[in-house]
């Protein structure tokens, strides 16, 4: 019975092949390269099926990669997939599927290095597949293993693509793959040209790709294209290191190797006629050993004399891989261009990073502002209500799923459970010691130990998440050197309309009109009607809301513990006495200050940001030293006091 369902099926694909099955018919006119296949022999095959152009093929490669083609006891190839004992079979030109046993069938498993030559072959086929994913994947794999045949049918697709980002990826990726394999030294230096503006890693990939050197060492004069030469006199060891790497001299003899050859040839207490006990110093030693290699005991050591004159007798430089000149040169100027564009481009994302920072820094030190800088209140407790801020938020998510919703809700809550803590603050501790900085400072910084404690008991010792929404994850991307993420872009625009809140409510309303006037002069404040004591508590009360307000932006982008306010506290208060103590503006000012002289010290020394922080610290000492009354002084009666 299996051999009548077996000659059924032959008679089957024989039917089927004449059909003019013509995939079928290319690889019956390569069979052994199909059933046996190897990088040497396939890639004749690949090129009739290439140049065939039927819509069959690109299935076929497909298959043929994944180790799905089978032949059958004729010599006709099918795609099949085992179940079992059995063979589920599809004919290769019409798809038309049968089921029989395996016996008679073999399976084709074409090793790795064929795979990839069937991998490329594939591309050319998928750059134009009607499919906009298959194009895609094909771009992709061009970009990963970029070769020199995928030039021709990669320009080939150019035109016909009817994506424009995907056209334009095309183009790009053309533009590589013709500044290394272009036909003629004209097309590839106009190809890396084209390179000058962009800055990409890719770009900048196949400029070090045309630029690789390698380094040689010859008795004769330089050959080649030559990127430079080296002056083996600035380091003579290392270079006849190199000329014993290379097999052209022989080694040094170390002083280890001395004392292993002259302990191998101790005989009656000498060593060469030498008495051991003669041997304490490095000279006897030295002398010892030569009389050995005199002898031929031992290989004679390298003097310095014969270093100097090996090394003078070879050329020792660097050698381009590209032998053509023209390329190189115009690969080593292209690369000028775009390193000082890279460098351009690296200073904008520093200054990004600094305002992103800034950001950060004002945000945290607004709220301070008011209750140090127009109270004078020293609140080292402020830290502490920008942490109770962020556990608002994470509480809150615990009950609000959606982030978005979650975010939106906790903003005001944050604010209303910070307000109402710093009311409470200085309605109990703060009010008692107005005009007593030392006792204010010692009782606040009381506080803060015992509302980090608080926090430890109730949420614990572990970093808690404050999730942001989809909409604020990832990044803007500029280029491969400038990006930022969104969610410090979200932190920057709050610390804006933070700013344009907080001088609408100063300049604008009532109570900032009675906030100024108790802080300039709080006596005649009181006779014109205005209770001091209940503008010093709201005063206090919002700064510690906005406080709140930025622990939960913060607590966004950092983590989120109970010692987090201890990280910013620093900073707020060196963003207020830098930026004038009393002036918003100041703090403004203040933080951008602060935030991108941090990152451009971090700059210079990116792996330590720890001593970016000391430099800046240094710094502001420095900066108070000459502007104690830091970068916009108060004025008239402010100044006085």
């Amino acid at each position: 019975m299996r051999h009548l369902i077996l000659a059924i099926t032959l008679c089957f694909a024989t039917a089927l092949g004449a059909q003019a099955q013509d995939v079928q018919r290319v690889l019956q006119t390569h069979a052994d390269e199909v059933a046996n296949p190897s990088r040497s022999s396939v890639s004749v095959l690949l090129d009739d099926l290439l140049a065939s152009n039927l819509p069959g093929v690109s299935v076929f490669l497909e298959q043929w990669s994944d180790k799905n083609v089978w032949q059958g006891p004729d010599g006709t190839f099918f795609i099949a997939t085992a179940q079992g004992a059995d063979l589920a079979l599809t004919d290769i030109d019409t798809g038309a599927q049968t089921t029989v046993p395996q016996a008679g069938f073999t399976q084709i498993k074409p090793n790795g290095g064929v795979r990839r030559l069937i991998g490329t072959a594939l591309v050319q086929f998928q750059l134009s597949d009607p499919d906009l994913s298959r194009r895609i994947s094909a771009v992709e794999s061009i970009a990963r293993r970029p070769e020199a045949d995928q030039l021709a049918p990669l320009l080939a697709s150019v035109e016909g693509e009817q994506d424009a980002r995907l056209q334009a990826r095309k183009i790009q990726l053309a533009n590589f793959l013709s500044a290394r394999f272009a036909e003629t030294p004209a097309d590839r230096i106009a190809a890396i040209e084209s390179l000058a503006k962009d800055t990409s890693v890719e770009a900048r990939s196949v400029l070090n790709q045309i630029l690789e050197v390698r380094e040689e060492v010859t008795a004769a004069d330089p050959e080649g294209n030559v990127a430079r030469v080296f002056d083996p006199a600035s380091d003579p060891e290392l270079y006849y290191a190199k000329l014993v790497a290379a097999d052209l001299a022989p080694p040094r003899v170390s002083a280890a190797d001395v004392r292993a050859a002259l302990e191998a040839n101790i005989a009656d207490g000498e060593v060469a006629g030498i008495d051991v006990g003669q041997l304490g110093s490095d000279a006897m030693r030295l002398q010892a050993y030569d009389q050995l290699a005199a002898q031929g005991r031992v290989q004679p050591r390298v003097t310095e004399t014969a270093r100097d004159t090996a090394l003078a007798g070879h050329s020792f430089y660097e050698r381009y891989t590209e032998p053509d000149p023209a390329i190189t040169a115009a690969a080593e100027e292209t690369q000028k261009d775009v390193q000082r564009r890279v460098g351009w481009a690296q200073g904008a994302d520093l200054v990004l990073d600094g305002l992103s920072l800034a950001s950060i820094y004002f945000l945290a030190a607004i709220g301070l502002a008011i209750t140090f800088g127009v109270m004078g209140v020293i609140n080292m407790a402020h830290g502490e209500f920008i942490m109770m801020g962020a556990y608002t938020g994470f509480v809150v998510q615990q009950f609000i799923p959606d982030y978005t919703v979650s975010i939106i809700v906790a903003l005001p809550l944050a604010f209303a459970v910070t307000f109402a803590a710093g009311v409470a603050m200085e309605r109990l501790v703060i009010r008692h010691l107005y005009h007593r900085p030392l006792e204010t400072l010692l009782a606040t910084f009381g506080i803060s130990i015992a509302l980090q404690q608080l926090a430890k008991n109730i949420f614990g010792t572990q970093a808690r998440p404050l999730t942001s929404p989809d909409w604020l994850g990832g990044a803007w991307v500029l280029s491969d050197v400038i990006s930022i993420s969104y969610i410090r872009i979200a932190i920057f625009v709050l610390a804006l309309l933070f700013l344009a809140l907080i001088l609408y409510v100063l300049k604008r309303t009532r109570l900032g009109l009675e906030v100024r006037a108790v802080t300039q002069n709080p006596g005649m404040a009181a006779s014109m009607g205005i209770n001091p004591d209940r503008i010093n508590m709201l005063t206090f009360g919002l700064g510690s809301g906005i406080a709140g307000i930025a622990g939960v932006a913060i607590g966004l982008y950092a983590k989120v513990t109970s010692e987090m306010g201890s990280d910013y506290i620093v900073q707020s208060f060196m963003t207020v006495v830098v930026g004038g103590v009393g002036n918003i503006w100041g703090t403004l000012a203040g933080a951008t200050m602060i935030g991108g002289l941090q990152k451009a010290i971090e700059w210079f020394n990116p792996s330590n940001t720890l001593a970016a922080q000391t430099y800046m610290i240094l710094f502001i000492i420095l900066f108070i030293q000459f502007r104690p009354k830091g970068i916009v002084a108060p004025k008239g009666r402010a100044a006085a006091d």
